[in-house]
């Protein structure tokens, strides 16, 4: 993640406290996401143009992932 520019990482409000299934967001410039597991930082982000976020937030908001 060293190419990557500063970026300002948010804990999921869906994360527990309790060791289980973290994730933290940090939006880019462009309108982008990255989406990180907060348990292993050491493993790459994962990148989403804002298309692909929009996409996905359509997605979650009509129910295709119930």
């Amino acid at each position: 993640m060293t190419d990557l520019p500063a970026l300002n990482w948010r804990k999921s409000s869906y994360s527990n406290g309790n060791g289980g299934e973290c994730v933290e967001v940090a939006e880019t410039p462009d309108g982008g996401r990255y989406i990180r597991d907060t348990k292993d930082r050491s493993l790459p982000p994962h990148h989403f143009t804002a298309a692909e976020w929009q996409a996905f937030i359509q997605g979650v908001k009509a129910g295709e992932f119930d």
